[in-house]
């Protein structure tokens, strides 16, 4: 393949922490990538579970960066939140709200009274991430849960990227609630498809490609889409998470970052038991990998084939053992 991997696609649907930036800084390459989409002829929308942020907010923090967006590029989890909440329960009833105020007012534009405390018997419980959300709020949504109430996380991400390095993300925050109640949420976000198919109808795309750094949110939830995904490695996860993801996680391309959107992608080639990419090579022996030549990810490109050519069917993260020879006969 000699064109560019992004003139595959119609429209590029892409997550924002460890993609786009990270903490407050934008990723290397990354808003020069986006910026080149217009002339590609490649449609934008961005996919976050961040719950804390309005579109508006979203867009403006993204311009500042040097990024193309508008707040209607945004489809975020916070809105998805709402909706799924609307479908459990009716209009006018009480929500104890337990995220930030751009979720709170998500949910009062669906027609529901917040309240804050467990108190006040709130017919649901809705969850988003909040910086700044403390013990109380996590024990007020406990009590409201163990009493009943209808509970909607808007994701369930363990974890978020900041300039610092990992911290824990609302899926975290969901799991001390899960701890205390025993219960499960309702989730609205990545790795849900219906977010992912709203921004596709929304532009207009036919042929989107969704790119993340989360096998468990960006890449599931495009490929439960039915959607072509490129996982980035510019974030949570690494080759080697990568290499061991279970069947559902794994995307279709690995890249080292966004720019790498307007290189041609290389073929992995299989020769017998044997698969190629570019000077790398990989096949399985049992559960051993053996791997030999290449450098970068052409060789976690041919390692991946050969690995999940010999697991295809996997509820849980495989790893194999590897072993490196000078080369594959």
């Amino acid at each position: 393949m000699t064109e560019p991997l992004i003139s595959r696609y119609d429209a590029l649907l892409c997550d924002l922490d460890g993609v786009v930036y990270a903490g407050a800084g934008a990723i290397e390459g990354a808003t020069e990538a986006l910026e080149a989409l217009e002339a590609a002829g490649v449609s934008l929308g961005y996919i976050t579970n961040n719950a804390s942020r309005s579109p508006e907010q979203v867009a403006a923090h993204l311009r500042e960066l040097g990024a193309p967006a508008a707040a209607e590029q945004v489809f975020g989890s916070a809105r998805a939140g709402a909706e799924l909440l609307a479908r459990h329960v009716p209009a006018g009833a009480k929500v104890l709200v337990a995220g930030s105020a751009t979720l709170t007012r998500e949910v009062q534009e669906r027609g529901f009274v917040t309240v804050d405390s467990a108190k006040e018997q709130p017919a649901a419980v809705i969850q988003g991430f909040d910086p700044l959300i403390g013990w109380t709020d996590l024990a007020e949504a406990s009590y409201a849960v163990a009493a009943g109430a209808v509970w909607v996380a808007t994701n369930t991400d363990l974890t978020i990227p900041r300039a610092e390095g990992i911290a824990p993300g609302n899926g975290s925050l969901v799991a001390a609630v899960s701890a205390a109640t025993g219960a499960q949420p309702l989730v609205a976000g990545k790795p849900e498809a219906p977010l992912f198919r709203t921004a596709a109808d929304q532009l207009g795309a036919s042929t989107p490609l969704v790119v993340g750094d989360r096998l468990d949110t960006d890449i599931l939830g495009g490929n439960n889409a039915g959607m072509d995904t490129a996982v980035v490695l510019t974030g949570v996860d690494t080759v080697e998470n990568v290499l061991a993801a279970r069947t559902a996680e794994r995307p279709r391309y690995l890249l080292p970052g966004l720019a790498a959107l307007y290189e041609p992608y290389p073929e992995t080639l299989r020769e017998g038991d044997v698969f190629r990419c570019g000077t790398a090579a990989a096949e399985v022996c049992g559960d051993v990998l053996r791997l030999a030549g290449g450098t970068g990810l052409d060789l976690w490109r041919a390692a991946c084939a050969a690995w999940w050519t010999a697991v295809p069917d996997t509820e849980a993260p495989a790893v194999p053992a590897i072993e490196h020879r000078a080369r594959l006969d």
